[in-house]
């Protein structure tokens, strides 16, 4: 059996096959006695590389925030952020919503009220069949 050099195609007494290890994995590959030296030295580069940097993982897709508030129920922060500019109120495009703007949209939209004493008590104001909608306590 005749081995060639994976590298340069020569052939010799002296291509075998040589193992290496990089990142954690291992591989294989016909060398010359030569061209095994010149692997040698690059994975000492490699690994003095290596030693001297640091990972860099890439972002996932997930970071964006989702467009819903825990404060909120069957309403998306778009939908508030709608209802609020026909009001004439003063909302950022994005990012966080002012609490006043939130609880300005839940007064109005009883129904938004997530689950909890707050909403007991929009609940509450509903059955009692008032006109007007729960205003914020000052």
């Amino acid at each position: 059996m005749i081995l060639v050099d994976d590298l340069d195609s020569s052939e010799g007494d002296d291509v075998a096959r040589r193992e290496f290890s990089l990142l954690n994995r291992t591989f294989a590959i016909d060398l010359s006695e030569a061209n095994q030296r010149r692997l040698t030295e690059a994975l000492q580069f490699i690994e003095e590389v290596l030693e001297r940097s640091r990972e860099v993982k890439k972002p996932s897709r997930s970071r964006k925030a989702a467009d819903t508030s825990p404060r909120l129920r069957g309403y998306t922060l778009t939908d508030v952020r709608t209802w609020a500019r026909e009001q004439g109120i003063d909302v950022p495009e994005r990012g966080k919503l002012p609490d006043e703007v939130i609880d300005k949209f839940i007064a109005a939209h009883p129904d938004a009220a997530a689950d909890g004493p707050e909403a007991d008590g929009a609940e509450a104001d509903g059955a009692e069949g008032t006109a007007t909608q729960p205003q914020p306590e000052a």
